[in-house]
């Protein structure tokens, strides 16, 4: 039988170019480390797909074996696992994000 939530996480990373793991949605985050991730993501302009992981007990223990990283969120981009909200925070304090995502073809609303 198939491993059905990495069935589901191995999808959302291939057909959506940003996909972000998170506790609750982009509108009512259930944790600050998200709320974090989501606002960094807003104030950039990127378009990304949320996977709310309270909702899905299944895709929240799949998601931390299938990237080998602990905490939620974790930020996918282009299919690579980029990292959690702190990495994110310091790629962004660093202004290593932009580039990082115009590398990988990621259009920026607010750019």
């Amino acid at each position: 039988m198939p491993d059905l939530p990495h069935d589901r996480i191995s999808s959302d990373i291939a057909s959506n170019d940003v996909v972000l793991y998170m506790k609750g949605t982009p509108v009512f985050p259930q944790c600050g480390f998200s709320a974090a991730t989501v606002q960094i993501l807003s104030n950039l302009g990127v378009k990304f797909k949320a996977v709310d992981v309270l909702k899905d007990p299944e895709v929240r223990q799949a998601i931390k074996e299938f990237s080998n990283w602990p905490t939620i969120p974790q930020l996918y981009v282009k299919g690579e696992f980029v990292g959690g909200c702190d990495i994110i925070r310091e790629m962004y304090e660093a202004d290593e994000i932009r580039p990082f995502l115009a590398e990988k073809g990621v259009a920026l609303e607010n750019a």
